[in-house]
């Protein structure tokens, strides 16, 4: 598999630039690997695609408000600054992205909230990377939710509203510390959830943080040289308890999103089960690899030649995904983080 493999040519029209309403009402795309039909649904029928003793694997992380626009000192300049990650809890420093990047030097202290909050700038991580440490000595998640904005996608051409605050966040974030939403649980809601649950299906979390690898571009033509950032995850171990009791009694494994799915297969065991773990992860998934854990993949429409759609192809077949993207395009289905979802079975 090369990069070139993963490429075609979307209209920009069939970007999403709204959720459907409500979030179960978008389009399922079903994939039946066994025959390559596809079958045409709406997300709330992915209730009958559950049996009794299935289980499904979703991913608890939840958005937080990354997009902070400040003040250079002195100038007044209009610095946004972007937090990745938070590096270090007790010091407040981070890792962060500033724009524009030219005018952000080592040093240099940028001003929030009419000058109550600051960072300085304590190092060059990249050409618009940096490593911030900021004065506030208190819970500084509660003032990044009040002063900053929803990190929509950069392809989402609008400015975020207060709106997004609710609707790029799944209905069972818990965990904070993402910059980017888990997108195939955006189509849940609480009541789909419930109904799941009561025909006897287990659903299980797990949390892995995205960072903005999920939308940086792959660089290089053979895939094997390509290196994915780290991205924090968890596996409970009673969540690696239910898909292990699924996987013993030959229900299906159901995992909502790349990220989840990610997360899942970075944690196996040598007989093939899951196991509860902690840690970093740039486990990089593309075709051909074999799912230790998944056997049923919730996912949206992605990107051409990324990480995401290539880890779609490698669970459902590159050949097939890719016919199954040229149906959407030609029918247009609503693609990308607010877009319409696939089940491949």
């Amino acid at each position: 598999m090369k990069l070139s493999d993963f490429k075609y040519p979307l209209p920009r029209n069939l970007i999403s630039k709204h959720p459907a309403k409500p979030r179960d009402a978008a389009r399922l795309m079903v994939l039946h690997r066994s025959d390559e039909s596809i079958t045409e649904k709406r997300f709330s029928d992915i209730i009958d695609y559950f049996s009794k003793g299935d289980c499904l694997v979703v991913n608890q992380t939840k958005v937080f408000a990354a997009r902070l626009f400040g003040k250079k000192e002195k100038t007044n300049a209009k610095i946004e600054v972007f937090l990745l990650r938070e590096l270090n809890q007790e010091d407040n420093i981070w890792d962060v992205i500033v724009d524009p990047a030219r005018k952000v030097r080592i040093g240099n202290k940028i001003y929030f909230d009419d000058g109550k909050i600051w960072c300085e700038v304590i190092d060059n991580t990249t050409s618009r990377g940096r490593t911030v440490r900021f004065n506030y000595k208190n819970d500084l998640f509660k003032v990044i939710e009040r002063i900053g904005m929803t990190p929509l996608p950069y392809y989402i051409k609008r400015e975020p509203v207060e709106e997004d605050k609710e609707t790029y966040q799944t209905v069972y974030a818990k965990h904070i510390g993402s910059v980017a939403a888990p997108t195939a649980g955006l189509h849940f809601t609480k009541r789909l959830l419930a109904a799941i649950e009561k025909k006897g299906v287990r659903i299980a979390p797990v949390t892995l943080h995205l960072g903005l690898g999920s939308f940086r571009p792959v660089e290089v033509e053979d895939l094997s040289k390509h290196k994915m950032d780290s991205e924090y995850f968890e596996v409970p171990q009673a969540t690696a308890d239910m898909v292990n009791r699924t996987i013993d009694s030959r229900g299906h494994v159901f995992v909502a999103g790349t990220s989840t799915a990610r997360a899942v297969e970075s944690s196996v065991t040598t007989t093939g089960h899951l196991k509860a773990n902690k840690g970093w992860t740039d486990k990089f998934i593309f075709p051909p690899y074999d799912f230790k854990i998944a056997d049923r993949l919730i996912t949206n429409f992605h990107m051409p030649e990324s990480t995401l759609l290539m880890l779609a192809s490698a669970f459902g077949g590159r050949d097939f995904i890719m016919k199954a993207y040229k149906k959407a395009i030609k029918e247009k289905w609503r693609f990308y983080s607010y877009g319409d979802a696939m089940l491949i079975m």
